[in-house]
């Protein structure tokens, strides 16, 4: 039996060195996770069942785990290469077949898709054509690089704080209506402040909103005088509102109802008039100078696709030339109950079994899913130093084990030369 002992030993130990040299030569494979040889004493079957009195008669290698363990964290220049932190694995299609990895290079191909090295295409939600996410079956992401089209103003808002030391303007009287069908422009006299904002119209272009301030006799009221480009008399001035368009109570605070509607021809070629709302909701008239704190419109011209970011929470957003950014997708990741039950299919991915479980996928971050890190890779979990101690201690195992054969052979051999 010694001699089964031995060469069963010597298996084993050859075995546990193909997986720590394995793990070796994956020392730099990104996402790779070390694998273990587990082993298992083997007795001979008696019937007797004397199990006080059983010799074993070897070990033999009962698996080989791969222990799904967190790799470090580096960074790298590519935005599109994203790290796992936690639990999960990316889900990868090709060809309509499903797999998962820890392995986060990521590039694009000819068709604009989300793809790794093997050409497997990653999956997640994707978004509708307003940027909007719709949890749904993962499909695979890809990123669309046609231009962002332009949105017209619908809404502005003006957050300002207007003097209420200031008198009177010398030249308010000037504002009639027979100057503002006149089309001329404003002198300084003839108001006590002003601001601008950028507003688009439907075709993305431009059109530069001028606000006059101008204060009434009575306390806390104010006329807002609104100019889109330059006045004439196809395009005048006009009373924004009301008058007074902003009146304040006895604490400064804005009493007036929002939005003020403004509307203005234009001849860019795009719809006519551009018409929004204009909010001055938060609006002060304290006793100090004028001053601007906020100025916000909703429309942008058109704009091409500049870059494209992926978020901890998974989102793939596209940031555009004109400074908007838009929601594409947003990458699921998967887990298992029992990983190690994953069949590996080379290239860093794995395949779903009956001993796995079903995935559970959802976004980074919900329930027990780790998050992502853009523009960083998870490195292999492989301890160079851990494995090369094992190495010196299989290799013993594996000296110790041919020691006994050899032992064996001379005890065979002694019996031999009896005589």
């Amino acid at each position: 039996m010694s001699f089964q002992q031995g060469l069963s030993g010597l298996n084993g130990a050859q075995r546990a060195l193909d997986v720590i040299g394995n793990n070796v030569a994956n020392t730099s494979t990104v996402g790779f996770k070390q694998a273990r040889a587990q082993f298992a004493d083997v007795f001979a079957a008696t019937l007797e069942g004397a199990a006080g009195s059983q010799v074993g008669i070897g070990t033999t290698v009962d698996s080989v785990a791969q222990q799904f363990t967190q790799g470090n964290i580096t960074i790298s220049d590519n935005p599109l290469d994203v790290a796992i932190n936690g639990q999960g694995f990316y889900r990868m299609s090709r060809d309509g077949a499903i797999s998962y990895t820890r392995n986060g290079q990521f590039g694009t191909d000819k068709d604009g898709f989300l793809v790794n090295a093997g050409n497997y295409r990653l999956t997640g939600y994707l978004a509708d054509a307003t940027g909007t996410i719709l949890p749904s079956l993962p499909a695979e992401i890809r990123i669309d690089t046609s231009d962002l089209v332009p949105q017209a103003t619908a809404s502005a808002t003006v957050g300002l704080n207007l003097d209420s030391r200031e008198a009177v303007a010398t030249g308010a009287a000037a504002w009639t209506g027979a100057f503002l069908a006149s089309g001329a422009l404003p002198t300084p006299d003839m108001y006590n402040s002003s601001t601008a904002l950028t507003a688009f119209d439907t075709l993305g272009n431009a059109h530069v909103l001028t606000l006059y301030f101008v204060k009434q006799a009575a306390a806390g009221a104010w006329d807002a005088y609104s100019q889109m480009d330059t006045p004439s008399a196809a395009n005048p001035v006009q009373l924004a509102g009301a008058s007074p368009a902003l009146a304040f109570d006895t604490s400064g605070q804005l009493a007036s109802a929002m939005p003020l509607s403004l509307s203005f021809p234009v001849t860019s070629g795009a719809a006519s008039p551009l018409a929004f709302g204009l909010d001055f909701t938060g609006s002060t008239q304290f006793g100090t100078a004028f001053g601007v704190n906020r100025l916000a419109q909703d429309g942008y011209t058109a704009g091409r696709l500049a870059g494209v970011t992926v978020g901890a929470d998974g989102v793939v957003q596209g940031r555009y030339t004109n400074g908007q950014a838009r929601d594409m997708a947003q990458v699921v990741l998967s887990d298992f109950a029992n990983p190690n039950g994953l069949v590996s299919l080379g290239g860093n991915q794995w395949a779903e079994t009956s001993e796995s479980g079903v995935p559970l996928t959802g976004a980074p971050g919900s329930g027990s899913l780790g998050v992502l890190q853009s523009a960083a890779l998870e490195e292999s979990n492989v301890d160079l130093t851990e494995e090369l101690v094992n190495m010196i201690t299989q290799q013993r195992s594996y000296q110790a084990n041919a020691q006994s054969i050899r032992t064996q052979d001379q005890l065979m051999q002694t019996l031999v030369n009896l005589r």
